[in-house]
């Protein structure tokens, strides 16, 4: 008796078209089409997943710039002053910290404007 593959080639076909479900027109129902559409879907997705982490850092530097600048400093001064003072605060802590508890980033810009006029 001859053995097929007919099986686990139907199953692969399914799920390239579970992939492609929601595709537009002939990428969503020929085989052909379908595998091109997946491919790129998959291309795109990998990028996608490296521009959302530099958008995440973006809207966190605009936050604390936003924040800065209320308290009449700069972002990239007040980075510098962290560094000053060994901060071990990420962007993104820093960012939540300008927007939920705006009493707590102000009193690290200030401990940042104190280690800014011994530093100078």
């Amino acid at each position: 008796m001859r053995t097929t593959f007919s099986v686990p080639s139907r199953k692969r076909r399914r799920k390239a078209l579970n992939r492609a479900k929601g595709f537009r027109g002939a990428s969503s129902k020929n085989i052909r089409t379908v595998y091109d559409a997946v491919t790129k879907a998959n291309q795109h997705a990998y990028v996608g997943r490296k521009q959302k982490k530099q958008q995440y850092r973006k809207l966190w530097t605009i936050r604390i710039n936003a924040a800065c600048r209320m308290q009449d400093m700069n972002y990239s001064s007040f980075i510098h002053g962290l560094k000053l003072i060994d901060s071990t605060l990420n962007r993104k802590m820093l960012s939540e910290m300008a927007v939920r508890d705006s009493q707590a980033f102000t009193t690290i810009v200030d401990m940042v404007k104190e280690a800014l006029k011994q530093n100078v």
